[in-house]
């Protein structure tokens, strides 16, 4: 039995949860999330309580002086939280546990004595938590190829970093041929957050007469389940740098302009700086002025998609399951 335990902010951490375990075979995988589980999820999914919901007191400390990340004092569903985690440990026993991404909970499991595996995030991870959580773990799978330097903090600890390289949701996907007609632009939005607002993304439009636009996500709140075939037909397709959004896109192999959105810990702009040295995308640091956006189109065109394949798209997921499943085997 392998654990696998998902954080509920956003949809990146639990589509690349479902594309790990679609590799682990015969392998009994369990989510564990406050997520509802999802269709295609391979196994068993335990609902755990939210530790957020009601908000914490002003005086909760959630961050034990700087030890955790969130662990709120006096919070009923925190502690019903740990709770329901600890007894589907002492119950199923499992053989590790995968947690992408909380410090509290890959605490929680090795000092059950279970072998736990981090996910890795880009960013400044130099805080205590992030240390103890690097620490303590058996091994870090990191989602971006061996010279991507996305993460500042894990130095102490490569020997059990795996650079895995990047996991789409679309790796087993073929590419779609691009149909006719004007120059098309999508542009890629995440339940995360984003400071892109509808009058921004509705005026390079209009300065952009000879494109045609289409926006998924905020602020167009636009969502279809399959965007593949959209990113495939993309000539350009204009995105944030959260992790999966940046494989999906190379997954597509389009030329792409990529406009990371602020997150702690400078998760996103890391991301956005190693692909701009790069020169895998081209790269701004806010949402160009609408009469820039002729020349930022002309720009990504120019450089082209073929150096998303340095991104190591593809067998990520493969990757991080074979991962698993030989630690798994040697914790027997």
């Amino acid at each position: 039995m392998i654990g696998y335990y998902v954080h509920h902010q956003g949809d990146g951490h639990l589509a690349r949860a479902c594309s790990i375990a679609a590799h682990l075979g015969d392998e009994v995988v369990t989510g564990l999330s406050s997520r509802p589980r999802p269709d295609r999820w391979p196994g068993m999914w335990v609902q755990l309580a939210r530790d957020d919901d009601p908000a914490p007191a002003e005086d909760a400390h959630p961050t034990a002086g700087g030890t955790l990340h969130w662990a709120p004092t006096g919070h009923p569903g925190l502690r019903e939280r740990m709770a329901q985690l600890a007894a589907w440990i002492a119950t199923y026993t499992p053989r590790l546990l995968v947690v992408d991404v909380s410090v509290e909970v890959a605490v929680l499991a090795r000092t059950m004595g279970v072998p736990t595996i981090v996910m890795g995030m880009p960013g400044v991870r130099e805080d205590r938590a992030h240390q103890l959580g690097f620490q303590l773990a058996d091994a870090i799978i990191a989602p971006w190829p061996e010279w991507a330097g996305v993460l500042r903090g894990a130095e102490p600890w490569a020997a059990k970093v795996h650079a895995v390289g990047a996991i789409s949701r679309f790796d087993a996907r073929s590419r779609v041929a691009a149909g006719q007609g004007p120059p098309r632009v999508v542009v890629l939005s995440g339940r995360g957050g984003t400071e892109l607002t509808l009058d921004q993304l509705t005026a390079a439009e209009a300065a952009t007469p000879g494109w045609t636009w289409t926006a998924l996500g905020p602020p167009s709140h636009r969502w279809v389940e399959d965007p593949w075939p959209l990113l495939c037909a993309a000539d350009v397709i204009v995105t944030h740098a959260g992790q999966n959004a940046i494989a999906d896109v190379a997954a597509s192999g389009r030329p792409a302009v990529v406009i990371p959105q602020p997150r702690p810990y400078d998760e996103q702009h890391a991301t956005a700086r190693v692909l701009d040295e790069a020169r895998l995308a081209v790269v701004r640091t806010r949402w160009p002025e609408p009469h820039e956006w002729d020349a930022v189109l002309a720009a990504a065109l120019k450089l082209g998609g073929e150096g998303w394949s340095r991104w190591r798209t593809g067998t990520g997921a493969e990757r991080a399951a074979a991962v698993l499943q030989e630690l798994a085997c040697a914790s027997r």
